[in-house]
């Protein structure tokens, strides 16, 4: 009796970082880049060439972060590419992007190193804009009842059981549902709202550290290391970006 023929395995598709950067030039909420072993760029899509303030690409590629980027952002990405060149992965790393406007944008940014023979040959890296919550989801009332709380109650302690109660759903459910309606885990989303506050009162006298508590953070060096983790630079050297850009107004 005859057997049936088996299919071959699927072999891998490698796909060629051209063709990522094509794909990727018509996708306006998405920056895609390429570097090498020297942090420089060898790719990069429109979408980041005019976040730059730039018009053509070639006005990127060959360059490093530090020297497209104002240098309080373009020193913090370079220090993030070095890891990611010594091997280290980074995924959906909460961030702001200071465009020219001085408009925060709010990405999720994951990096990956290519390697090479021989070792790392460069590195990959993707951000994603933060889209609008989905408001057809089934569970998004239950979700935007969180949200609220969050809101309200950023300044202090925030815990996810205590926000799975409030959404009457499970830990894992309320995680699940979350990242799905919001695209953030209920973490990364109070981060989130805590950063935005303390660039809101940078703007004002409050003390660095009067700002940090009243946003949420639990001693001064603590919302140092998140607010540069998040925004790039310090919060001091944001306050002091935002009042030269006002007296240049």
């Amino acid at each position: 009796m005859p057997t049936a023929l088996s299919s071959p395995p699927t072999a891998a598709v490698a796909i060629d970082a051209e063709l990522m950067q094509t794909l990727c030039d018509a996708l306006p909420d998405v920056v895609f880049f390429v570097k090498d072993g020297a942090g420089r760029y060898t790719h990069a899509n429109l979408t980041l060439v005019r976040r730059l303030g730039l018009k053509r690409r070639e006005d990127v590629i060959g360059r490093a972060v530090t020297e497209v980027f104002p240098a309080r952002l373009g020193g913090r990405y370079a220090i993030q590419d070095r890891r990611v060149l010594a091997g280290e992965i980074i995924e959906n790393q909460l961030e702001v992007h200071l465009y020219p406007n001085r408009q925060p944008g709010w990405c999720l940014t994951g990096k990956r190193p290519l390697p090479l023979a021989g070792g790392v040959g460069g590195l990959v890296g993707l951000s994603r804009d933060l889209g609008s919550p989905d408001g057809r989801d089934p569970t998004y009332e239950r979700l935007r009842r969180v949200t609220e709380h969050m809101q309200q109650n950023y300044a202090g302690p925030l815990r996810v059981t205590a926000l799975a109660q409030v959404a009457k759903l499970s830990v894992a459910q309320l995680e699940r549902h979350f990242q799905k309606v919001f695209q953030l885990t209920p973490q990364q989303a109070i981060t989130k709202m805590r950063i935005e506050a303390a660039m809101r009162e940078l703007r004002g006298e409050a003390s660095i550290a009067q700002v940090g508590l009243a946003c949420g953070f639990s001693d001064q060096s603590a919302f140092a290391r998140q607010f540069k983790a998040t925004v790039g630079m310090a919060p001091r050297d944001y306050r002091a970006s935002h009042r030269d850009f006002g007296a240049g107004d």
